[in-house]
């Protein structure tokens, strides 16, 4: 496990399941994740991502993001892929019980996240996806230190236009730079 401010980071539990079912379904939370995750999402296909994350892999590491003060299961996030040869990671997000919104749950799950990726696995740069409307988003990853690094235009078709997908990334230096002049 491993706790920032507000959250934890954890293995996921298969009582998270339902809920995560749940968030998956919800329309607002679907706009803002990548195409890919079927819908509507079954109990099958909850149970088929558990199993399959659960077990042992190089390249994808998935957390549940719990609220210390509660200990409730609120979100997830992760390690998507790993290119070890050039030393990145792509990593993603959500936080799922809206009550939890808006409040510094989801950065303070992405900065323990990134501390994890630098200090346990020696990466030198993560990067990350977000829609261009997924405001709420960019302003938490700035706060972490990401930065614009392309933009793909009329990436992806939601709620009945295109939109833009921002590709945004930070570097372990940047990141340890950024720590050390917070600690001065």
């Amino acid at each position: 496990m491993y706790t920032g401010k507000l959250v934890r980071l954890r293995a996921y539990k298969k009582e998270d399941l339902p809920l995560a079912q749940v968030w998956l379904n919800d329309p607002e939370m679907k706009t803002n994740l990548a195409p890919g995750i079927p819908y509507p999402y079954t109990t099958e296909d909850e149970e088929k991502w558990y199993l399959g994350n659960t077990s042992s892999s190089n390249d994808v590491y998935t957390f549940a993001i719990e609220d210390l003060a509660t200990g409730s299961y609120i979100g997830g996030c992760g390690i998507n892929w790993v290119d070890w040869k050039n030393s990145r990671a792509m990593v993603g997000i959500a936080i799922g019980n809206k009550d939890f919104l808006g409040k510094g749950y989801g950065t303070d799950a992405m900065e323990v996240l990134v501390a994890f990726i630098f200090n346990q696995m020696n990466i030198r740069k993560i990067k990350l996806m977000v829609y261009a409307f997924n405001e709420r988003a960019m302003k938490s990853y700035k706060k972490c230190g990401f930065v614009v690094e392309g933009i793909k235009k009329q990436e992806v078709f939601k709620n009945g236009a295109y939109h833009d997908e921002i590709e945004m990334a930070l570097f372990r230096d940047d990141w340890a730079a950024r720590r050390k002049q917070a600690t001065e």
